[in-house]
């Protein structure tokens, strides 16, 4: 169970994992795979269950004569996601990138908008904290 939502650990394919992300789209997944496989850590992805909901209720005329209410469109299809874990229960995504511990394929230091995607390389001689 987790203390916080910040670390939470379960079972992904029969091994207990720390959940790095959940409901990724497939380019983010292959983006934190391959960082945290450079990184030494074992990743295991699963495809996020898709929840079914139940059909909304007909409505009920009180005309018998009236004509047949058409049946309501269905819903587009959910977009495929992903659940993101690694072996080593004891990480926390948070601490990892705040405490420096993650580098990036040409060595930097991977930063918060880095990990976010909101950079192309991270830029690690630049402190979070003055952008």
């Amino acid at each position: 169970m987790a203390i916080n939502k910040n670390h939470e650990v379960e079972e992904l394919e029969g091994v207990r994992c720390a959940v790095v992300e959940r409901n990724v789209s497939p380019e983010r997944t292959k983006f934190l795979k391959e960082l945290l496989e450079l990184n030494g850590y074992k990743v295991i992805v699963i495809k996020t269950p898709v929840k079914v909901a139940a059909p909304p209720p007909a409505p009920v005329s009180a005309d018998p004569n009236a004509p047949a209410p058409l049946p309501p469109t269905p819903p587009p299809p959910a977009p495929e996601t992903y659940t993101i874990g690694v072996t080593n229960i004891t990480f926390n995504s948070t601490n990892a990138i705040m405490g420096r511990l993650l580098h990036a394929k040409d060595g930097h230091v991977v930063t918060l908008a880095y990990w976010q995607q909101k950079e192309d390389i991270p830029r690690d001689a630049v402190p979070y904290f003055s952008k």
